[in-house]
């Protein structure tokens, strides 16, 4: 892909990260799936280069950048076959929460290990009765004392069992108006309460995903991140990075997809031409390249927008970047198996396991579907019907 319009520091960046994923590949992301592993080597080398912790602040041992750089690290390696998905997670929502809005002793407790990888966090905010609605999180949490008490669950929370804390959201009563209003809560993996079980998917990835319950759990005064009445602008700061994120790894794996069959078309001789040679198959991959520029392209104006500041601005970007890589990303991987025909759905080939793959970049963190509505109500001031 062209690189001319970034900046040479950013060019470096992305051809070490290259370099870095090239060296693990999809064989090792395969390998450490099979044997229901985690991608720890990749992980921990990652974070010894300084890559997971560059969007954090230099004064607690990050790269003092922002999620533009952090987003071409998830990116190149997601085209070398080998995304590190808890990077959506652990530096780019909690890491950017905690910098942005946690106490000095929270940023001195949890983003030097965010940074350099000893230390992971995962996220949870998806309830089983509220699904894409935030406004129907359950999960409460009272004051009691000095201590906060959780009781609540959650669904799809990746890397639960990997992660030494998680960042629950979840929902403190007004005094002044009685209303339910978001907050975010550290909560430590042992903490008494504290319930995960696996949920079982048909999902081929080396991180797992998990319910919550939390079944009373008592936290201390100082386990609430930031302000209590600024959590809903807390949640957000963490939702932009989340979805410029999902949008670099979508797009990464549809490089990968896209690679592996331009290589195929390339070589593949059935008659006098190799079958790149014939439209019919040059085409759809050539649009399938267009289309993941174009996304990139709104994935790095999301990521500028949010490390200006802008939050405004980059929540419009960050959604509008994460539908096009989900779509770009679904035709990439569709368009690399149907080249390749049967062998596409071969083990060898490694392509099958990313049509489900790819579907991710779709639904999650949030459907395609919700952010059509927010671009309607929000960019285009239609009426809502909900």
């Amino acid at each position: 892909m062209s690189t001319v319009l970034e900046p040479e520091e950013h060019q470096a960046l992305r051809a070490a990260v290259a370099a870095l994923g090239k060296r693990y590949g999809r064989d090792y992301m395969t390998s450490v799936v099979r044997d229901g592993a985690h991608p720890g080597e990749l992980w921990a080398e990652a974070a010894k280069l300084g890559y997971l912790g560059v969007n954090l602040p230099e004064e607690y041992g990050g790269g003092g950048s922002g999620m533009a750089e952090l987003s071409i690290v998830l990116e190149e390696l997601g085209a070398a076959g080998s995304p590190l998905l808890m990077m959506v997670v652990s530096p780019a929502i909690c890491g950017t929460v905690i910098a942005r809005f946690g106490t000095d002793a929270q940023k001195r407790q949890w983003l030097p290990g965010l940074a350099d990888g000893s230390l992971i966090m995962a996220f949870g905010i998806t309830e089983p009765d509220a699904g894409s609605n935030s406004h129907r999180i359950s999960t409460t949490a009272r004051r009691e004392g000095e201590e906060w008490v959780l009781t609540g669950r959650k669904v799809f929370v990746s890397g639960v069992d990997i992660a030494d804390a998680t960042l629950i959201v979840g929902r403190t009563e007004d005094a002044r108006s009685g209303k339910l209003k978001p907050c975010l809560f550290i909560v430590p993996r042992e903490a008494p309460g504290f319930q995960r079980s696996q949920i079982d998917m048909e999902l081929q990835a080396p991180e797992k995903q998990f319910e919550l319950v939390l079944d009373e759990v008592r936290l201390p005064a100082d386990a609430l991140v930031g302000d209590q009445d600024a959590g809903l602008l807390q949640l957000f700061a963490g939702l932009n990075p989340e979805r410029v994120m999902t949008a670099a790894f979508g797009i990464g794996m549809g490089r990968y997809a896209l690679g592996r069959a331009v290589e195929y078309a390339k070589t593949r001789q059935v008659w006098k031409e190799p079958i790149g040679a014939h439209q019919a198959i040059a085409h759809p991959l050539a649009q399938a390249h267009i289309e993941l520029e174009l996304a990139r392209l709104m994935m790095q104006k999301a990521a500028r927008l949010y490390d200006d500041g802008d939050d405004i601005a980059a929540g419009e970007a960050a959604n509008m970047a994460k539908y096009a890589a989900g779509e770009a990303c679904v035709k990439a991987v569709d368009q690399a198996v149907h080249t390749l025909g049967g062998n596409g759905l071969t083990r060898e080939y490694g392509l099958g396991s990313l049509i489900t793959a790819s579907r991710v970049a779709r639904i999650a963190p949030v459907s395609r579907e919700m952010i059509l509505n927010y671009v309607s109500h929000q960019s285009l001031g239609l009426p809502k019907s909900y």
